[in-house]
């Protein structure tokens, strides 16, 4: 009777270094181990090296922004791919991005999420309390307000309900 659950744990291995099935975390003992995603919204084969996770990730939220809010504890690069879709946003004078301003507040309500921005968990922290829009145009503030070296906001803050 041992055999079989020997066969299943082997079966189970060849598929996952085979890259047949889908994660949704990257390795135990990875820098980044806490992230999680939505397996329904991302193809993540189980043969793929961390830095490619995080570059196809990165890439979806490029693409579609609002998958942002399938993924906890989204590493920096994740944010800033977020942040790089919010900059694009207001350079095309689309209006406050909310919607996405939005996701990365909600990405910090978890205290294991790592800081993209040096002040941006502070800042997201000042603003606890305020009603959804005014959250938003304070981090648009702070974003704005960041030193160039960052490359982050450059756009003035303006409020969009």
């Amino acid at each position: 009777m041992s055999l079989i659950p020997t066969l299943l744990d082997l079966l189970g291995r060849a598929s996952r270094a085979l890259g047949l099935e889908t994660i949704d975390s990257f390795p135990p003992g990875h820098a980044y181990a806490r992230t999680r995603w939505d397996r329904a919204y991302f193809d993540i084969a189980s043969d793929m090296k961390p830095d490619q996770i995080e570059r196809a990730l990165c890439e979806s939220i490029t693409n579609t922004p609002s998958v942002f809010a399938h993924i906890v504890n989204p590493t920096p690069g994740m944010q800033r791919a977020l942040l790089a879709v919010i900059h694009t946003r207001l350079r095309r004078a689309c209006g406050a991005p909310n919607d996405l301003l939005k996701l990365l507040i909600d990405a910090y309500d978890s205290p294991h999420t790592v800081e993209a921005i040096p002040g941006l968990r502070a800042a997201i922290a000042r603003s606890e309390g305020l009603a959804p829009a005014e959250r938003a145009h304070a981090l648009l503030a702070h974003l704005g307000a960041m030193p160039a070296a960052f490359d982050v906001i450059d756009a003035p803050a303006r409020i969009v309900n």
